[in-house]
């Protein structure tokens, strides 16, 4: 084994990429992130890839917690490893744009609440789109912010185009950081040893980091790879919450490094306690944890993200058309080609996964391709989300511009100041508020937030004590937040109890 020559730094993405990777989005709760928050802090990690507006909106919906408690407990307990949250660009908890004075009023929110660090995705790879966020973010305090170039397979996605991007990016002063992201896992070592090089000479002084995904398989031999090349950041999960369709595995990571030469400064006793809680949750929860992925070209054809398989599925049980996912897969493909191939990443893997499913469904039934449109679809050809790199295929633009719908959507969006909308929430609610509640009453259902409010502080988290009597069960079973399965165990006999609301 070769003496350690030089070093990465490690990003732990386990609480966001992981948990939604993986378990949804709703496996952790703000207790279950503050459980953990001490080990991760101990591990030394240079930044935690932390939350999402899509993952704070699920905490209203699915746990009734409130996203700003949730940043701030977690602050308390992880003071000095900063706390990042990603974004798809001028967008809040909506697929929709939104408008800039809600954008900047959620960065500052997010800001005071603890968070230091902002990860820019922007889907179209529009660099204008991105800055203006990154410099928006800088005014309202966030200390670092990190913009993606976003990796994708297709005729018009070259090496070039990608330079270019991490160019303008790392040439203006509100980035901090420059970093490819890989959100199908189609990276291949082959395309990193002639992508990395030109990345890392476009970012100059300023940091190169890579996130990819185990979709396909090969995610760990592109970080070993992509270290020795000169990428001086690498995205990782621990555990349970590793593998799968989540990134790769850090423990396993740090021995391939160390086996080349490359060291980390991650604490692995304290990643390994972390690594035990993650373990607790998912057995406790029923949620099943990430397993090395078998080698799978497949991606690489419909490049639909392992979440969004997920959905597919769903949707297909739906309307009794299971047995049909390979037939939508390559609609999938013809999709997305004809919509000027847009990077299968949210929202616009979903967008192409419905608009696929609806046309199989249709011409099953006798019916015609694009004969239903979404109304996503119609922004999308509208250019409410950017001009795609390939031009979008003349039938399409034809049957948007006939749709009775897109009149009505394509028409002017206000743009509303800050005052403005502190004034709609106050005069909806007829009290005073805060500009936390203006900015998740904004963007979020109001019976979702009432019910958060209601429900007050989310509840700490403690792994499961033996129980000695049924009083002693019922207690255990109080002190739970919001369980969804119980798993009893006496001696080589389990129980497990799953919980029902009356909504089942």
């Amino acid at each position: 084994m070769k003496a350690p020559e030089r070093r990465v730094r490690i990003v732990d993405t386990s609480t966001r990429d992981g948990n939604q990777s993986l378990w949804g989005a709703t496996g952790l709760t703000t207790g279950m992130v503050e459980a953990l928050g001490p080990a991760l802090e101990r591990a030394g990690f240079h930044a935690l890839d932390f939350t999402s507006s899509t993952h704070l909106s699920v905490g209203v919906r699915w746990h009734k917690e409130n996203p700003w408690e949730r940043i701030r407990r977690m602050r308390a307990v992880v003071p000095e490893t900063p706390l990042s949250l990603i974004t798809t660009g001028m967008r809040f908890m909506s697929w929709d744009r939104s408008p800039e004075a809600l954008m900047r009023l959620a960065l500052r929110c997010l800001a005071e609440s603890g968070l230091r660090r902002i990860q820019i995705a922007e889907p179209m790879n529009d660099t204008g789109a991105a800055l203006a966020v990154a410099r928006v973010a800088k005014e309202e305090g966030v200390e670092q912010v990190v913009a993606a170039v976003t990796f994708t397979e297709s005729p018009v996605h070259t090496d070039d185009i990608y330079r270019k991007a991490a160019s303008v990016l790392a040439g203006d002063g509100a980035v901090d950081a420059v970093y490819l992201k890989d959100p199908g896992g189609l990276l291949t070592v082959e395309r990193t040893a002639t992508l990395i090089p030109e990345l890392k000479d476009a970012a100059g002084a300023k940091t190169l980091e890579l996130h990819s995904h185990c979709t396909t398989g090969v995610a760990p031999q592109v970080y070993v790879l992509a270290a020795q090349l000169g990428v001086e950041v690498l995205h990782t999960a621990i555990g349970a919450l590793a593998n799968g369709t989540s990134q790769p595995s850090l423990t396993r990571l740090v021995s391939n490094l160390g086996t080349v030469g490359i060291a980390t400064d991650v604490d692995l006793d304290a990643v390994a306690q972390a690594e035990e809680i993650i373990a607790t949750i998912a057995r406790t929860q029923g949620l099943e944890p990430g397993r090395p992925t078998e080698y799978d070209l497949s991606y690489h054809a419909h490049q639909v993200p392992g979440g969004m398989m997920g959905t597919l599925r769903r949707q297909l049980a739906e309307v009794r058309m299971s047995e049909a996912l390979p037939e939508v897969l390559e609609e999938v493909s013809r999709v997305r080609a004809e919509l000027g191939y847009p990077i299968m990443v949210t929202p616009y893997s979903q967008f192409v996964g419905t608009q696929a499913v609806l046309n199989v469904v249709a011409t099953r039934g006798g019916g015609e391709r694009w004969s239903r449109l979404p109304d996503e679809i119609i922004r999308y050809v509208l250019g409410h989300f950017g001009t795609p790199v390939a031009p979008i295929a003349d039938e399409i633009r034809e049957r948007v511009e006939s749709s009775p719908r897109t009149r009505e959507l394509n028409q002017p969006r206000p743009e509303p100041s800050i005052d403005q909308l502190r004034e709609q929430v106050r005069a909806t609610l007829g009290r005073d508020v805060n500009d936390g509640d203006v900015v998740l009453r904004s963007v979020l259902p109001g019976d979702q937030l009432d019910a958060m409010d209601a429900a007050g502080p989310a509840s700490a988290w403690r792994p499961a004590k033996p129980v000695a009597s049924l009083m002693d069960f019922l207690d255990a079973v109080t002190a739970l937040p919001r369980w969804r399965s119980l798993h009893l165990t006496r001696g080589d006999e389990s129980v497990t109890l799953s919980r029902r609301t009356e909504s089942q």
